[in-house]
């Protein structure tokens, strides 16, 4: 209860009251504070509040966390270096302010408080972030001085003027680096200067693609240099990015391919735009910058991304972010965790229900192709099929329909995981000898990730192969042999015991070895050389389908052997047949009794199996993602999270205050891109901070 004195000063100089936290505020800041000694106070300090504000999951590849220590010293109204509970309430209600964005800076800059920036101390923090190597900016020009007077009139600045000077100020820094680089006036630049240019004053807001390709933008027309004219129009062009996005978008809809051409842009452009009219050189910019790749000029959404989405990246960056970032990752809460577990297990059941999908309608051929190899033409009597599609007639003949699916279920159960190690092996494999920093592997050793895999899958589905060949086969044996009993998959196994289920291991290595070898690189290829993937590029269904039967064509003919062989090696023997005893046996028997031709028995069959079957599962699983995507992730392509969405206008997903915090971010790395950055000692680079991406190298 407040004194009589403290209430007297109240009436008399009035009071100010700390806004109430919510419930959400307070277990936000109880959730990541600390406390020391024996105190009941609890406390952020800079790491702690990052934790806090830039949650683990988002992408911080444009803007890193530690940069969010910037909000840290807005929050910390003590300069004590902790926010107490009371600074994070109100840092909280700044937050909730309709132009957040723009006060979080001016406060940063207002180090007295007394609502205006003097000129002086607003120098002195930007000189004090900005890098020794950055682009001249002078504060004397005629545009600064429009904002806050002439040298000997300097005026302190309030916020509407504030914010309206950072609203230009990107624009200036452009044209004075112009003019930096511009020696002979002659209003031109080299393009090497102008990626300078742009990379120093915007590489926050632009994808990785676009960064790279600025020296590019001399062709646009004739000579080897760019015009000031070039550098305004690709400026108006990302200032004006989420508009651009809805006219690409309005006109990709009404392309019957969904792809548009230049006067497609201009076209609904003017549809759509009332107030904003694009020249001839911005459209020729944005389709050159979109277009590198196709140079058809009928581009689609896609090719649009990589300009459009600041979040793209290339197969370097994603290589070299991945080792930088590896502190980061590191501190990575159990929250991320239990999400990748979680993504794991949702993986793995669309993979499952996929390849069970692709083995059950294929299933009658497999049924098919494992009869023929099965069937003994030494002796008489024994050619109960003249071919694959004889076999089909007389199974459904003689068992009906339901025969062609004699013994599936033990292959539904078995395809899971056997997809799931076959997948997983390889891709362990395939990580460990991949360059992390183009993403390219030397074909030995995509052979060796693929036969690994190959090797892994026979521990787990031998005993299901062995049982669901004699579930195949029993139905012609009840046919030819009078009184045979029926048997079930559970029969089978208690009969064959555990060192029985493993009978023609040997030949199912040697079959899937080789195929898995076969199978994986010829994939890999086709998918990247013939229908160009690649990180600006990706596949679609009818694309991966067919490289995914062209890649089992090869792999399921040159290995039908060795199918061959583990056939009869796993399927019981009838009365009157001389039994195999191994690999080399029943090679050699098959040779001296049946011929050469006998090895490709079923070879046909084989090929329209497997090569249908990894069509159906791969077609299957892109369905079931779309229907069935992992709760809480994001539909678009590409490294983000819920800060910053993908192309296409979509919704960020995260609460606002996260995306204040980062659009004030963007906005006060207009001044420079080193804010947020250490100063470093002399003949050192910076690299980031470790636990939050990098460390400090020497130059």
């Amino acid at each position: 209860m407040a004194t009589v004195t403290e209430q007297v000063g109240e009436v008399l100089l009035g009071s100010t009251e700390e806004p109430q936290l919510s419930h959400t505020t307070r277990v936000q800041f109880q959730k990541f504070a600390k406390r020391e000694g024996d105190e009941n106070d609890w406390y952020l300090d800079e790491e702690s509040f990052i934790d806090a504000v830039a949650p683990e999951s988002e992408d911080y590849h444009k803007i890193k966390r530690y940069q969010y220590g910037i909000l840290f010293k807005v929050a910390d109204r003590s300069r004590t270096g902790k926010v107490t509970m009371a600074d994070w309430g109100v840092f909280q209600n700044l937050l909730a302010k309709p132009d957040a964005e723009y006060e979080v800076i001016f406060r940063f800059f207002d180090k007295n408080r007394t609502g205006y920036i003097n000129f002086d101390d607003f120098y002195e923090e930007w000189r004090k972030h900005k890098g020794d190597d950055s682009l001249p900016f002078n504060w004397n020009s005629e545009w600064a001085t429009l904002y806050i007077g002439s040298k000997d009139k300097r005026h302190t600045m309030t916020y509407p003027q504030f914010a309206q000077m950072l609203r230009g100020l990107q624009g200036e820094r452009v044209r004075q680096a112009f003019l930096h680089f511009d020696k002979n006036k002659d209003g031109y630049i080299d393009p090497v200067d102008f990626q300078r240019i742009i990379r120093e004053t915007a590489a926050h807001k632009l994808s990785d693609y676009l960064l790279d390709s600025l020296p590019t933008l001399c062709n646009i027309s004739a000579g080897a240099k760019i015009s000031y004219a070039n550098v305004r129009a690709f400026q108006n062009m990302i200032q004006q990015m989420d508009m651009v996005e809805l006219i690409i978008r309005n006109a990709t809809n009404k392309s019957a391919d969904g792809k548009i051409t230049r006067t497609d842009f201009l076209n609904e452009a003017a549809r759509i735009s009332r107030f904003n009219l694009y020249t001839p050189m911005e459209a020729d910019i944005l389709f050159h910058f979109a277009g590198l790749d196709d140079p058809s000029g009928r581009l689609a959404l896609r090719d649009f991304a990589r300009v459009l989405d600041p979040s793209w990246q290339t197969a370097y960056s994603i290589g070299s972010n991945a080792v930088s970032d590896a502190g980061q990752k590191v501190f990575a809460s159990s929250k991320s965790i239990l999400q990748d577990i979680l993504e794991s297990i949702h993986h793995f059941a669309l993979g499952s229900l996929a390849g069970a999908f692709g083995a059950f309608m294929v299933y009658p051929i497999d049924l098919v192709k494992t009869r023929m190899q099965n069937q003994r033409s030494a002796a008489v009597g024994q050619m109960l099929y003249k071919n694959s599609l004889d076999c089909a007639r007389k199974v459904i003949k003689n068992e009906g329909f339901t025969g062609l699916y004699s013994g599936v279920l033990p292959q539904l159960v078995g395809v899971a995981p056997e997809k799931a190690i076959k997948l997983t092996v390889n891709d362990l494999v395939r990580g460990k000898f991949t360059d992390k920093s183009t993403g390219n592997i030397r074909l030995p050793m995509e052979v060796l990730a693929g036969g690994s895999a190959g090797a892994c899958q026979v521990v787990f589905t031998n005993p299901l192969e062995i049982v669901k060949i004699r579930l195949q086969v029993q139905g012609e044996v009840a046919k030819t042999v009078e009184g045979t009993p029926k048997r079930s998959a559970m029969w089978i196994v208690r009969n064959l015991g555990l060192v029985g289920l493993y009978k023609g291991a040997s030949a199912c290595l040697l079959r899937d070895v080789p195929f898995s070898a076969i199978y994986f690189p010829t994939y890999s290829h086709l998918k990247k050389d013939y229908f160009g993937e690649s990180r600006q590029k990706s596949l679609g269904v009818l694309q991966m389908l067919t490289a995914g039967a062209i890649a089992g064509m090869p792999a399921a003919y040159l290995t039908t052997p060795c199918d061959v062989i583990k056939t009869r090696l796993q399927v019981e023997a009838r009365k009157g047949e001389a039994a195999y005893t191994g690999l080399r046996h029943a090679a050699a028997r098959i040779w001296k009794e049946e011929g050469f031709r006998a090895f490709f028995k079923g070879g046909p069959a084989r090929i329209l199996r497997s090569s249908p079957q990894f069509g159906f599962t791969l077609a299957g699983y892109e369905v079931l993602q779309r229907a069935l995507p992992m709760p809480g992730h994001a539909d678009e392509d590409g490294p983000r999270g819920h800060v910053e969405p993908g192309v296409g206008l979509a919704e960020a997903k995260a609460p606002l205050p996260y995306l204040r915090s980062r659009n004030a971010l963007k906005v006060i790395l207009d001044l420079d891109e080193n804010f947020g950055r250490p100063k470093l000692p002399q003949g050192t680079r910076f690299a980031g901070i470790p636990g939050f991406g990098g460390k400090s190298q020497q130059s």
